[in-house]
């Protein structure tokens, strides 16, 4: 009798452990075919990259290469002016996703530690504002932009258009409520007697801020300066619309300018588009672990 309930528990706990496996099969098969998916335009541009145009122009993009060459990237790399529209990139991404991630903080940090009765209000404004197409306010705000002044140093006109402020000044406008949410949500994660305790030793809110509550959002920062930097990095509809300098506008006017009005080589494009795209995965490949972990605890409570 023994034996055999032994027998029947030992069963049941086999059947179980077959289920989860043959469960843990199906998502990882599910997760390898998405990202092969996923994946599988990257590949394709660079597959097109290294065939010179001759070749694809003979047998067309789905056919096997002849061979393979790192022209198109050379080629491209001078043709687009590169490293001058990066450093333009740059001069606009870095000074906005710092602000912007400056004032979120400030702002997540009065939201999630303060009651106050207008508190549910503003934090459901700001959200409210990243609901706002941007294609609507595209004639008052280059209105705006012409007669908004500016000191001399940032501005060779005096005004906001025309300025890497000017670009920098929009995107920390349209970016501050998502940010803001998201942080006032992980904030929200923190435990509230770490606020109180430093209260009782005389700390300032300042001093709360910068050396209780910062340290503790470093993975939710580093999500949000992930996202960010690649939403600005991506950006070409502001530049287009307050930029009229060729010479200012960020990385991808590079790629709008390599195409022409009566041919287009897309394999050179190719190449310069993978390039272009490189720095963010690259930014992506290095805070992944910290973009990963502050979206998934910032979920928990809000």
């Amino acid at each position: 009798m023994t034996t055999a309930t032994a027998t029947a528990r030992a069963t049941e706990a086999i059947k179980p452990r077959r289920r989860v496996r043959w469960q843990r099969v199906a998502l990882h098969v599910f997760l390898i075919a998405m990202a092969i998916l996923w994946l599988f335009p990257i590949g394709w541009v660079v597959f097109t990259a290294l065939r010179p145009y001759s070749d694809t122009a003979l047998d067309g993009y789905v056919s096997w290469p002849k061979h393979l060459t790192l022209d198109n990237f050379i080629n491209g790399w001078n043709a687009a002016e590169l490293p001058k529209y990066f450093i333009n990139t740059l001069i606009i991404a870095i000074p906005a996703v710092t602000l912007t991630l400056f004032v979120s903080s400030m702002l997540g940090f009065v939201f999630s530690r303060f009651s106050f009765r207008l508190n549910l209000a503003l934090l459901m404004m700001f959200t409210a504002g990243n609901l706002l197409p941007p294609q609507v306010i595209i004639v008052p705000l280059y209105r705006i932009y012409l007669l908004l002044p500016l000191p001399q140093p940032l501005s060779d006109d005096g005004v906001f258009y025309d300025t890497y402020f000017g670009i920098a000044f929009i995107h920390i406008i349209f970016q501050t409520g998502f940010v803001t949410f998201v942080l006032s949500n992980y904030m929200k994660t923190i435990s509230r007697e770490l606020t109180e305790a430093a209260f009782v030793d005389g700390a300032s809110l300042w001093t709360i801020y910068r050396r209780v509550i910062l340290p503790l959002c470093r993975p939710a920062l580093a999500a949000m300066a992930v996202l960010e930097f690649t939403f600005i990095y991506n950006d070409f509809f502001w530049a287009l619309l307050l930029m009229s300098t060729g010479d200012k506008r960020p990385i991808t006017s590079a790629l709008n300018n390599l195409q022409g009005a009566f041919f287009t080589d897309n394999n050179q494009l190719a190449a310069v588009a993978f390039i272009v795209a490189l720095p963010t995965i690259i930014v992506y490949l290095v805070l992944s672990k910290q973009f990963v972990r502050g979206l998934t605890l910032g979920s928990t409570k809000g």
